[in-house]
């Protein structure tokens, strides 16, 4: 990756003359089955831009509780959209159509004008579930029979379809715009690309410039990306069974709750029980093991798998748990 970094060719992305960056654009408008396609700094922009061109101030868009601009955009959506949420309590990260309906705003003037139905593959905060194909088309039906439209978080589209062996175009068919990460389990160092229609897209670059994610000499970073794509997709399965494998074991860990059976991709969320506080766990686990975690809510933690994880890694943080376990007592 850093060899197609140090030798891509390299332009002004902003006036479109930038080749590396052209040709990861074309490649991600392919491989999601969309008109068109822009390269963004962050996940997070191509969220925030998606929702300041789908909804006006004022409007709601409709999401899990757990999803991602609700708890990791910094108020995002209120402060640049000016776009109001509305949580929907769904089974680890997926609500269905019912619920769906249920959720919306009444056509009043009294009301907040639903706009936008939101949908986050994989579900982050829940764990890494997979929403079914017949889940997305059963809340995306929901979502044209009302007039609203459709977006698709897809920070971790490619672990979705990795997992299920679906096509990447057929997840993202009935979605409005999508977005694509590079920086999670592809490995690349930095970056995003948002995909929809051509006059999305267009409207896109006008807000990109908005918010300063305008960028020159880009495709340094953009051959990490296509490098990615290209060898890093795939082996995400890997990531897969080390998370399962991972699980298993934390699971026989006194003092750990956690089904290994609802790990289905490279996530894996466990509580941590007993006068332990989970906050407490994971300095623990770092300070004294060097090893990292996250938190996940009140006494949950978080576990990713990625590439630079091998099956000594696994077997390290395992017997990091247990330690730090047996240390708080």
């Amino acid at each position: 990756m850093r060899r197609a970094m140090f030798e891509a060719p390299v332009g002004d992305e902003q006036l479109g003359e930038d080749p590396s960056v052209n040709q990861l654009v074309e490649t991600v408008a392919e491989v999601l089955g969309k008109p068109a396609a822009v390269f963004l700094p962050s996940g997070t922009m191509c969220n925030e831009i998606a929702l300041a061109l789908h909804c006006r101030p004022g409007d709601e868009f409709y999401c899990d509780r757990t999803a991602h601009p609700l708890h990791a955009e910094a108020g995002g959506p209120a402060a640049l959209a000016g776009a109001q949420a509305r949580p929907i309590d769904g089974e680890r990260g997926i609500y269905t159509a019912q619920e769906l309906e249920a959720a919306l705003s009444p056509l009043s003037r009294y009301a907040p004008a639903p706009r936008l139905v939101w949908v986050e593959q994989t579900a982050n905060l829940a764990g890494g579930t997979i929403w079914s194909h017949g889940d997305i088309s059963a809340v995306t039906e929901v979502a044209r029979a009302n007039g609203l439209l459709a977006h698709l978080d897809g920070a971790r589209l490619f672990n979705a379809t990795v997992a299920t062996g679906e096509r990447p175009s057929s997840v993202v068919a009935p979605f409005d715009s999508v977005w694509v990460d590079f920086s999670k389990g592809l490995g690349a160092p930095v970056g995003a690309a948002l995909a929809g229609d051509d006059d999305f897209i267009d409207e896109a670059w006008r807000l990109k410039q908005r918010l300063g994610g305008s960028m020159r000499q880009a495709g340094v970073l953009a051959a990490a990306a296509s490098y990615a794509l290209a060898h890093h997709v795939d082996r995400l399965a890997d990531d897969h069974a080390r998370a399962r494998r991972l699980a298993e074991a934390l699971a026989e860990v006194d003092g750990i709750d956690l089904d290994p059976a609802t790990v289905q991709t490279n996530i894996v969320i466990f509580g941590v029980t007993g006068r332990i506080r989970a906050t407490a766990f994971l300095d623990h686990l770092l300070e004294k093991h060097a090893v990292r975690g996250s938190l996940a809510g009140p006494g949950r933690a978080r576990f990713v798998t990625h590439l630079d994880l091998d099956d000594e890694d696994i077997d390290t943080a395992v017997d990091a748990v247990r330690a730090v376990m047996d240390d708080l007592g």
